[in-house]
C-alpha cells in the first residue's frame, strides 16, 4: 500500500510558548494538539482547514532549523502587512518565473516560502 498523505512535518523550536506565540498569534494557526508528552508537549498547529500539521518539537537540541516549507496563502501583500506589523523579516511579494512568492523564517531559523494561491 503506498503512502497516502503527510501528517506532520517537525519543525524544531527552542521554546514552545514562544514558537505557539508565532504560529498562533502572528500566523493565526490553529492549535490543534497541546499534550503532554514524555520530554515535553506534543503541540501541533496548522492553518485552518489543513491536513497536515506542524509539530512544534522542543526536544531535538542539536536539530538543526528546517528550511524550504512552502505554504500557501491567497493573499501575500495582506502576509507582508501582517508580517510587518509583528516585526517578523521577511523578502517579497515577488514575481518569480513560477508565480508570487514571499520568505520569512520564523523565530528558530525555520524558512517558509509561501506562494501565492
Amino acid at each position: 500500500m503506498p503512502i497516502s498523505s503527510i501528517l506532520t512535518v517537525t519543525v524544531p523550536v527552542a521554546d514552545q510558548e514562544r514558537a505557539l506565540a508565532f504560529y498562533n498569534g502572528v500566523l493565526d494557526f490553529e492549535v490543534r494538539s497541546d499534550n503532554p508528552f514524555p520530554m515535553g508537549r506534543w503541540l501541533t498547529v496548522a492553518p485552518k482547514g489543513a491536513e497536515t500539521t506542524l509539530l512544534l518539537a522542543s526536544w531535538f537540541p542539536g536539530m538543526a532549523p528546517i528550511g524550504g516549507l512552502v505554504v500557501g496563502a491567497p493573499d501575500l501583500d495582506a502576509l507582508a502587512a501582517r508580517l510587518r506589523e509583528n516585526e517578523v523579516a521577511f523578502e517579497g511579494p515577488s514575481d518569480e518565473a513560477w508565480g508570487r512568492q514571499l520568505l520569512f523564517n520564523d523565530p528558530f531559523g525555520n524558512g517558509f516560502v509561501v506562494s501565492e494561491l
